[in-house]
C-alpha cells in the first residue's frame, strides 16, 4: 500500500532517529497484525541473495586483470546456479522468501542460522497462530532441506541436528506425522485392460505409446512428456528416444546428471511399447521435436505443442475406469486410487527381475529407494508365521 505525503514525514523523521523496529509504525504506535506491514516483492528480495550466493566466485586476486581469466567468471557463476535442478531452485527459492518474509514481520534477523529462531519458525509452519492450515511433515522437512541450502550457498551452516531444530521436529513428526499416502500401483493385466479402451486414432495411438513407454520405463510424468525425437532438440526437452533393432534406449537429464532406461521389444504388437511409439510417430508424421504433442479434437491434425504432464495423471484414471478396474469401489475412490506415479511403481512392484536392474532402469541411488516402489512384489514373499509353526 502507498504512504500518504503526511506518512510519508513521519517515516523521514522516524528514520532520522533510528530504526523503526519491525513491530512499530512509522508513527511509533506497535502494529495490530502482520497485514499493516508494506508490501514487499519476494523475487526481489531473494534476487540479492542470490547474487550474493555466487559472489565468491571471482578471479585469485593474485592473477586479478587477467582478462582471459574475467572472461570465465560469468560463466562459473552460470555453473554454480545450475549445480542443482531448475524446480529444487525455484522451491528453495519460496523456501526463503517464506521465511524472510516471517522473520521480516516479526523483527528478526534472516541473514544468520539461528537455530533459536528457525525451531520457533517451523514450530509455526506445524501449528499456524493466524489460522491457517498447517504443513504437512514432508514440507516442513523441505523447508528446513531449503533454508540449510540458502545458507550453504552464503558459506554459512545451519546445524540441523542443534536440539532447537531437531527436538522441535521430532515433536512435530511424533505429533503430526502420518504414514505417507502412496498410489496403486498398475498391474501388466490392468495395463492391457487401460490400453484396450483405446481406438486407432491419431489421439488414441498417442496415448498408447504414453502409457506403455511410461510403464516400460519406469518414467515419470514429466519425463514421459518431456521426450524429444532427437538429442538438443528443443528447449524445454527432458530427454530423447533412439530406436534400435532391438528396443528403444530413453536417454534423459536427471538431477545429478543423465540416465539411460532400455526398453525392449514386447511378446506382441498389442502389448509393445516400441511398437506403440514407432506408429505413433509414423501416422503423426513426427521427425523432430516433442514426441508427444496435442492433437485436435476432430483427429486430423497433429499440433507443434507438448503435451503437459497433466495429461498422463487425466490419461491414467480416464483409461482406469473405462476399463472397469476396482470396480467393486465407488468412483470416488477409483479415482483416488491411481496417478501418473502408478505407472512408475507398477514397474517396479511388478517386474520379476533382479533388484538391480530395476534400480537401474528408475534411475535410483540407491537399492532402498527402489524397494519403496516395490510395493507389493515381495509382499508375503517370506511367510514368517508358517516358519514359526503356526
Amino acid at each position: 500500500m502507498g504512504k500518504s505525503p503526511q506518512k510519508a514525514e513521519k517515516s523521514n523523521s522516524a528514520t532520522n532517529a533510528g530504526p523503526v523496529p519491525a513491530d512499530v509504525d512509522e508513527s511509533g504506535q506497535l502494529r495490530q497484525n502482520a497485514d499493516d506491514l508494506p508490501d514487499i516483492d519476494l523475487n526481489e528480495l531473494y534476487a540479492g541473495s542470490q547474487s550474493e550466493s555466487t559472489q565468491d566466485i571471482a578471479v585469485p586476486a593474485h592473477v586479478a586483470g587477467s582478462g582471459s581469466l574475467d572472461a570465465l567468471v560469468d560463466q562459473a557463476r552460470d555453473y554454480a546456479n545450475k549445480a542443482t535442478a531448475e524446480n529444487t531452485n525455484l522451491a528453495y527459492k519460496k523456501d526463503w522468501a517464506d521465511y524472510a518474509s516471517w522473520c521480516r514481520r516479526r523483527g528478526a534477523n534472516q541473514l544468520e542460522p539461528d537455530p533459536q529462531l528457525i525451531g520457533l519458525y517451523i514450530t509455526e509452519l506445524a501449528s499456524p497462530q493466524d489460522g491457517s492450515p498447517p504443513l504437512a511433515v514432508s514440507t516442513i522437512e523441505r523447508r528446513l532441506s531449503g533454508l540449510a541450502w540458502n545458507y550453504r550457498k552464503r558459506g554459512l551452516v545451519l546445524d540441523r541436528r542443534d536440539r532447537h531444530i531437531a527436538t522441535v521436529l521430532a515433536g512435530i513428526v511424533r505429533e503430526h506425522g502420518k504414514p505417507p499416502v502412496q498410489k496403486e500401483p498398475i498391474s501388466p493385466e490392468e495395463l492391457l485392460e487401460m490400453v484396450a479402451t483405446l481406438t486407432f486414432g491419431l489421439r488414441d495411438m498417442r496415448d498408447r505409446a504414453m502409457l506403455l513407454i511410461g510403464y516400460a520405463g519406469g518414467l515419470r510424468r514429466s519425463e514421459i512428456v518431456g521426450l524429444d525425437v532427437g538429442r538438443d532438440q528443443t528447449e524445454d526437452g527432458k530427454g530423447w528416444v533412439e530406436i534400435e533393432d532391438g528396443g528403444a534406449i530413453i536417454i534423459q537429464r536427471t538431477k545429478t546428471g543423465w540416465k539411460k532406461a532400455e526398453i525392449a521389444r514386447g511378446s506382441s504388437e498389442q502389448s509393445c511399447p516400441v511398437h506403440a511409439l514407432e506408429q505413433w510417430l509414423h501416422f503423426a508424421k513426427i521427425a523432430h521435436g516433442p514426441i508427444f504433442r496435442q492433437v485436435l479434437r476432430d483427429n486430423s491434425r497433429v499440433q507443434s505443442d507438448r503435451l503437459t504432464d497433466k495429461h498422463v495423471a487425466r490419461l491414467i484414471k480416464k483409461t482406469m475406469m473405462e476399463a472397469g478396474l476396482r470396480s467393486e469401489l465407488s468412483d470416488k475412490e477409483r479415482m483416488q486410487l491411481f496417478s501418473g506415479h502408478s505407472l512408475r511403481a507398477g514397474l517396479a512392484s511388478y517386474a520379476q527381475v533382479d533388484e538391480r536392474h530395476i534400480q537401474k532402469q528408475l534411475g535410483h541411488a540407491s537399492a532402498e529407494m527402489t524397494r519403496r516402489y516395490q510395493r507389493k512384489r515381495d509382499r508375503f514373499s517370506v511367510n514368517l508365521t508358517k516358519a514359526a509353526g503356526l
